[in-house]
């Protein structure tokens, strides 16, 4: 009989490798093993969604979208929002950083040459202050506007933001429907990025008027309501993000507010840049052929 105090047998390479292959397939890759599902997560990627305009944009019953949103909402890979501009409108946005985590470690379960060197890595080390932003490389270089109402912090934190990750390859603007003055907490909170914002100063949107756009992307609810038209057809961007100046509390706790809201966009922003590098990329291959 085996002694009671002796060590269990450590499991063979042979057992793991069995128990590997009973195991179920990630949750992940199920939830996405849904046409629809994906069809929803792609139009999330362009830009935040109610869900009325995905249902119009799939051609899809309301309850069906509906269903669906709630199973990727549950598995935190979709988060919602109550619009600013009308309280019986919820806004859903793509949660990429945890999407990236998920996809990725569903990847590493199955081999973990998937992973090794990868992309995921270069992320997770560097996050939010170092995601791999290898500028954009167009014939000219893009236009993007930030539109919100004031012009006063998400949209001038957002132009900012942009241009150091874009670097000479993007050129960077804002502009507001009802411009104030730049609030200094938005101020603070660039320069404890580096980035000097005291010297930009609130324009309104009309300034703008008949210029030629890559990207227009709007930043506040409200704004998108009123978003004016641009020469050319510009791809069109919502981001559903809180306005900053509306936090109430002390000094230090709005000031965070200004942090959570910074660190969003720089997020936003850096999953932006592939998307407009494959889209240039795919723009200059049809120019060549013709």
């Amino acid at each position: 009989m085996r002694n009671a105090l002796t060590a269990p047998s450590t499991p063979s390479v042979s057992s793991l490798a069995h128990q590997a292959l009973r195991a179920p397939a990630p949750a992940l890759m199920k939830l996405l093993a849904h046409d629809l599902r994906w069809q929803i997560l792609e139009a999330l990627v362009h830009s935040d969604r109610r869900v009325h305009e995905l249902v119009e944009l799939l051609s899809q019953p309301f309850n069906l979208v509906s269903y669906h949103l709630r199973k990727m909402r549950n598995a935190q890979i979709v988060v919602e929002r109550r619009s600013s501009a009308d309280a019986r409108d919820v806004y859903y946005t793509i949660n990429l950083v945890h999407l990236r985590d998920l996809y990725f470690g569903a990847a590493g379960s199955l081999h973990p040459a998937l992973v090794e060197g990868s992309t995921l890595e270069s992320m997770q080390n560097q996050e939010i202050n170092g995601v791999d932003s290898s500028p954009v490389s167009p014939a000219r270089p893009l236009r993007v506007l930030f539109l919100c109402t004031y012009n006063s912090a998400r949209s001038q934190m957002a132009e900012a933001i942009l241009c150091r990750e874009g670097g000479s390859a993007i050129e960077a603007y804002s502009a507001g429907s009802q411009p104030t003055e730049i609030h200094p907490d938005a101020v603070r909170v660039m320069r404890s990025m580096d980035l000097d914002i005291s010297r930009q100063y609130s324009k309104h949107v009309d300034l703008f008027a008949g210029q030629k756009f890559d990207y227009v992307i709007t930043v506040c609810d409200l704004v998108r309501e009123v978003c004016p038209l641009f020469p050319d057809d510009p791809g069109l961007i919502h981001w559903s993000i809180q306005d900053p100046a509306e936090a109430r509390g002390s000094e230090e706790e709005r000031y965070l507010v200004f942090e959570h809201t910074a660190r969003e966009l720089t997020t936003r922003i850096r999953f932006l840049l592939p998307v407009v590098r494959r889209e240039s990329s795919r723009v200059a291959g049809v120019g060549e052929r013709e």
